[in-house]
């Protein structure tokens, strides 16, 4: 499960999950944005039908990546457990392995129902760039991501976006097309 709310999604998002179907030997990578991230409340997200349609282009070549509107359908705060349970109701022979950045490893034992998630899945991290590995907490286990990491981010694209200067070499083509068209960001 790769989770996030790819607000909007960018060519390291790509290549994390490109990464983890090689790294991992999966069978399938489920995409899911979420609806509202319970460490963010107060952020306002370009709208669900937009970030789903992000999320189909840049992944059209990828035919182990599905793109799910889970997290989106059901609304609210998206809490990874309940996500998990729901994934593992759907497909209760499948090993999961749940991608998280670095910066979220210290705090999953603030996560809602630490315990229950820490059962619930294989935590992968994707490292952060000059950021050193860290140790996961007990109960939780994992394993980091292996290769290089990408200094890009989706507050800067959103920034460059309002600015009118190109995206092009930070999103996957088609996506940055239809960014260009939408002018999503010019009003926030």
């Amino acid at each position: 499960v790769f989770g996030g709310s790819f607000d909007p999604v960018h060519n390291g998002h790509v290549m994390i999950a490109q990464s983890a179907l090689a790294g991992l030997e999966l069978d399938r990578l489920i995409v899911m944005p979420a609806a509202q991230s319970p460490f963010k409340p107060g952020q306002k997200l370009a709208p669900a039908e937009a970030r789903m349609e992000w999320l189909r282009l840049a992944f059209a070549g990828e035919p182990k990546v599905e793109i799910s509107s889970w997290e989106l359908d059901r609304g609210g705060v998206s809490y990874s457990i309940e996500t998990l349970r729901a994934l593992a109701a759907a497909h209760p022979n499948a090993e999961m392995f749940y991608l998280i950045g670095a910066d979220h490893v210290a705090t999953l034992t603030e996560w809602r129902e630490a315990e229950a998630l820490a059962e619930a899945a294989t935590f992968v991290v994707v490292p952060r760039p000059g950021a050193p590995e860290e140790a996961f907490p007990k109960p939780f286990r994992g394993r980091y991501l292996q290769g290089k990491p990408m200094a890009i981010s989706a507050s800067e694209i959103r920034d460059r976006l309002r600015a009118g200067r190109s995206v092009a070499n930070f999103v996957p083509s088609p996506v940055a097309q239809l960014l260009n068209s939408m002018q999503i960001y010019s009003e926030n």
